[in-house]
């Protein structure tokens, strides 16, 4: 059996933007492109309907291709103990209020017992201190905490 990945919006931005000229965003760009075609065979990837919104925002043309690239995978409900975990990850993981997707996204990988949550999003979920508090928190509710990491981080070998 597949393990599983929730796909953070981030990645299918990196997978899908022309070439930056800021070279860290340009090498994350080429190593979600080379992990982008072995993950989508390797693991069994969704998304939810927080990775859709931020998808949609910004650039037109950029929206349409991040959700092209999208459209195939099933999506997670929102359910309401999703919402709920979201609100206590609001409350206690330091995460600022404008950066609430972000807390959606943890909920919903964690609720949905998810392997892994993959994003370039090293400030509030590829974090350690935000790990660390997130896997007591989870621990303190009996559920799951995915491993959190970068497609780098996910390469296979």
């Amino acid at each position: 059996m597949k393990e599983s990945i929730y796909l953070e919006t981030t990645v299918v931005s990196y997978y899908t933007s022309k070439p930056s000229r800021d070279i860290i965003a340009l090498a994350h760009q080429e190593i979600t492109r080379q992990w982008w075609t072995m993950a989508i065979s390797r693991f069994n990837v969704f998304i939810s309907e927080v990775v859709i919104k931020e998808a949609k925002l910004g650039d037109q043309e950029a929206a349409k291709r991040r959700l092209e690239e999208l459209k195939d995978f099933p999506h997670l409900e929102l359910t309401d103990k999703v919402e709920e975990i979201a609100q206590v990850y609001m409350e206690n993981l330091e995460i600022p209020e404008k950066s609430f997707r972000d807390v959606a996204h943890l909920a919903v990988a964690s609720v949905y017992n998810i392997d892994y949550l993959v994003t370039w999003n090293c400030t509030h979920l590829a974090n350690g201190e935000i790990i660390k508090k997130l896997i007591r928190l989870n621990e303190s509710f009996g559920i799951h905490t995915p491993i959190i990491c970068t497609p780098e981080e996910l390469m296979e070998v």
